[in-house]
């Protein structure tokens, strides 16, 4: 089923992009940037013996971190703009 928007205010449209669109995009990219993250981990704690597994599970474990740092960050953004034009 299509969802329609009917906003009758600019506010109301971007109230309802957000929620309908950032939102569940923001939300699966930090899930998204946790399992990478925790994947790293498991595969640095795995292979512990040896030593191309760390570094794998250390690149993981970086990519996820700053993907969910880039995340948090665009959450930051979106709210300082959304306060800053109320």
């Amino acid at each position: 089923m299509i969802a329609v928007a009917y906003a009758r205010t600019v506010d109301d449209l971007i109230k309802t992009i957000q929620q309908s669109i950032l939102d569940p995009i923001t939300y699966l990219l930090l899930v998204l940037g946790a399992v990478v993250f925790l994947y790293g981990v498991v595969e640095f704690i795995a292979g512990a013996a040896n030593e191309d597994a760390r570094t794998k599970g250390k690149s993981h474990m970086i990519w996820g971190l700053l993907g969910l740092l880039i995340m948090i960050s665009v959450e930051a953004i979106i709210t300082i703009l959304k306060n800053f034009f109320k």
